[in-house]
């Protein structure tokens, strides 16, 4: 397996490269935030970890998530489950994992620096109901939208075509309100530009907001564009 990462690698570098790292260095209690301008190889030491371990693991989440990211599919050819297959394995995979996984960041940076800052508090609260809504949008589509879109492939009814039309609409309202909360975060945050002097914390948070708005895009694009105006002209 090849090694991007190695005991030389400084860890502030590391997450700046590969922001999932901060969860990765997190179980282990390696800090990236004011012990990051080290080597890697310093905070194993310091906990007394294996460096083969520890390298070995960290890398392969990187090549996990890095062919997870390059994934592709040619969508003219692609049927409607190899798409729905594909959205629910990286997108949703990629939220379920992300969100909660950021929310702790989002609020220990609102409570070391909010007093000083008080706009990040308006960046919790939009990034916590994006998150309560976007959970809530990925269980309706895996529940009600996509086994709709399936069921309309194999028995292409009326009945079947308005049922979907009708949660297609609801998602697709969800997808707008959603765009608008990331609008806001990109304005709050100055396109996500963190102050100077930003701690590392504070600067990961910014890089995995971008983050998850490039993949959000991406996402909401693959349902509006493909599969639901795909399921609209089936009918």
């Amino acid at each position: 397996m090849e090694h991007t990462f190695n005991e030389t690698s400084v860890i502030g570098d590391i997450v700046t490269k590969f922001p999932k790292a901060g969860d990765f260095f997190k179980t282990y209690r390696i800090d990236f935030c004011c012990g990051g301008n080290r080597p890697l190889i310093d905070a194993i030491n310091e906990r007394n970890l294996s460096s083969e371990d520890v390298l070995s693991k960290l890398n392969l989440l990187y090549q996990e998530t890095k062919a997870l990211n390059e994934a592709r599919i040619s969508w003219e050819s692609a049927s409607n489950v190899e798409l729905i297959d594909f959205i629910i394995h990286k997108h949703h995979r990629f939220l379920n994992e992300e969100l909660p996984q950021l929310s702790p960041y989002v609020t220990k940076v609102l409570r070391v620096h909010g007093a000083a800052q008080p706009h990040l508090a308006k960046i919790h609260r939009l990034f916590h109901e994006l998150k309560t809504e976007l959970e809530q949008h990925l269980i309706k589509e895996e529940t009600e939208d996509f086994p709709l879109i399936l069921a309309l492939d194999e028995n292409p009814t009326d009945e079947n075509y308005a049922k979907l039309q009708a949660v297609v609409n609801e998602l697709e309202n969800e997808h707008s309100h959603a765009g608008n909360i990331l609008k806001e975060l990109r304005e709050v945050t100055n396109d996500f530009t963190p102050p100077l002097g930003a701690c590392g914390t504070y600067r990961l948070v910014y890089q995995r907001l971008e983050a998850l708005e490039a993949d959000l895009f991406d996402h909401i694009h693959l349902e509006n564009n493909i599969l639901f105006r795909r399921a609209a002209q089936s009918a």
